[in-house]
């Protein structure tokens, strides 16, 4: 048998063992304030002026986008003044593509300048930007009226980075239950136009590992890891391990009350994974180099530390996590991974399908893998602090035009259409795999 022949059957057992798992596309689509600024994904990686984009999509084989239709473009002054012209023009060319979209409505964003996630009527006011959009788009069946609500108001409300730049642990979560309740009525008033609406909910679930002296830490932001889907599942009650905190941090009891009584269970559980999601705290500040940034400790990349025996990181052992958890529809909502060399791409997008698919075969219910940043995204790197303009290929490299496809294109659309990728680089492990990735090269005790 030939190589060639070899990497054809491993393609069609690979087909075979993966059936049902879909790959589904995503564009950055982030808009939001930093210090009194507006940043907009969609304007800097070019797509707000390439509607042919979707074709390029389509030709993928995608046949499901996570796709915007953003609260602050289409009502930045109020929600009496809406302009629906470029989602309009958007989805119907995705409806001729036979493209289904899911939609959303806030990404990382604080909503239009008229309310903020401080706002204690932004609920209220994003469920009536929900139900016009549903409206106008009665055809549309999934939707994400908030990506990764817990992330976003870590940044938002915890850290600073982000509008309304809140550093303490009542913005935070009040900038979280007020998501959260904002979901739950936002799909009410969808449901209302569209019975069968399904919510895909997106979050990052990466886990903390730590040296000892920092266990407690690391639990806390692990309890802490599910506060959205706890919320919206309705399993913030009393017994509880953030609820008492929640309450003394000025959470009303008859709001935690409320998402138990009414639960907005997911259809879907979105998990978006990155090689930088999980993490390792380290109170060994000094063994680090100096590029390496620190505190009163340091948080790192959990893949730069050699960890001890039994800490699993990976896209693999957070959906398993997940998939305990809930027992409900999963599916990796982006899987992307910023590097010059763009077979890693390719090998980190193998790896997080590889992943879903032996969950697949071991029963969990893993719908599919969303290829994510289909055409880049600019200064993550920096969280969109700073305006270096670094720019992160995706499956097509946006700084030409019409855009380039990058090496991943093929890869998503071997995935696409035949459920499997057979190539010699993706036989080599990626930089996150091999023993030169560590900053440090001490185990923790």
């Amino acid at each position: 048998m030939t190589d060639a022949v070899r990497r054809r059957a491993g393609t069609c057992r690979e087909r075979d063992l993966v059936t049902g798992l879909e790959v589904w596309g995503g564009v950055e689509c982030t808009m939001l304030q930093v210090n009194g600024e507006w940043r907009d994904q969609l304007h800097e990686t070019g797509h707000a002026q390439r509607v042919k984009d979707l074709d390029l999509i389509a030709a993928l084989g995608i046949t499901r986008l996570r796709y915007p239709v953003l609260w602050e473009k289409v009502a930045p002054r109020s929600l009496e003044d809406m302009d629906w012209s470029w989602s309009d023009a958007r989805l119907a060319r995705l409806r001729e593509l036979g493209i289904a979209p899911i939609v959303g409505l806030v990404h990382h964003g604080s909503g239009p300048d008229y309310t903020s996630l401080l706002d204690p009527l932004f609920p209220e006011k994003l469920a009536e930007y929900a139900g016009h959009a549903a409206r106008r788009y009665p055809w549309v069946q999934d939707w994400t009226p908030v990506n990764e609500p817990l992330t976003t108001a870590r940044f938002s409300g915890l850290y600073g980075l982000w509008h309304p730049h809140g550093r303490d642990m009542r913005s935070f979560l009040t900038a979280l239950v007020n998501e959260c309740r904002g979901t739950v009525l936002a799909m009410r008033a969808i449901r209302r136009v569209c019975p069968g609406a399904r919510l895909i909910q997106t979050e990052d679930l990466g886990r903390v590992f730590s040296t000892p002296p920092l266990a407690a830490q690391a639990e806390h932001e692990n309890q802490r890891r599910w506060l959205s889907l706890d919320l919206l599942c309705g399993r913030v009650d009393s017994s509880h391990p953030w609820h008492d905190l929640m309450l003394s941090e000025g959470i009303a009891h008859e709001q935690l009350d409320q998402f138990v009584a009414e639960p907005c269970i997911p259809d879907v559980i979105g998990i978006n994974h990155y090689v930088t999601s999980d993490r390792f705290l380290d109170h060994r500040a000094k063994i680090y180099p100096p590029h390496v940034p620190r505190g009163r400790y340091v948080d790192v990349e959990a893949v730069r530390v050699p960890l001890p025996e039994g800490y699993e990181t990976g896209a693999e052992a957070r959906l398993r996590e997940a998939w305990e958890r809930y027992r409900l529809p999963t599916a990796v909502t982006e899987a992307h991974l910023g590097c010059m060399e763009p077979e890693e791409s390719v090998r980190w997008l193998l790896e997080v399908w590889n992943a879903a698919a032996r969950l697949r075969r071991e029963g969990a219910d893993l719908r599919a893998v969303t290829v994510w940043s289909l055409f880049g995204a600019v200064d993550w790197c920096s969280l969109l602090q700073r305006r270096d303009n670094a720019y992160e290929a995706g499956v097509f490299d946006a700084r030409h035009d019409p855009p380039r496809p990058t090496p991943l294109a093929k890869a998503v659309r071997a995935l696409a259409t035949t459920g499997g990728f057979a190539h010699p680089v993706v036989e080599q492990p990626g930089w996150w795999r091999r023993p030169d990735r560590f900053v440090v090269q001490r185990r923790p005790a």
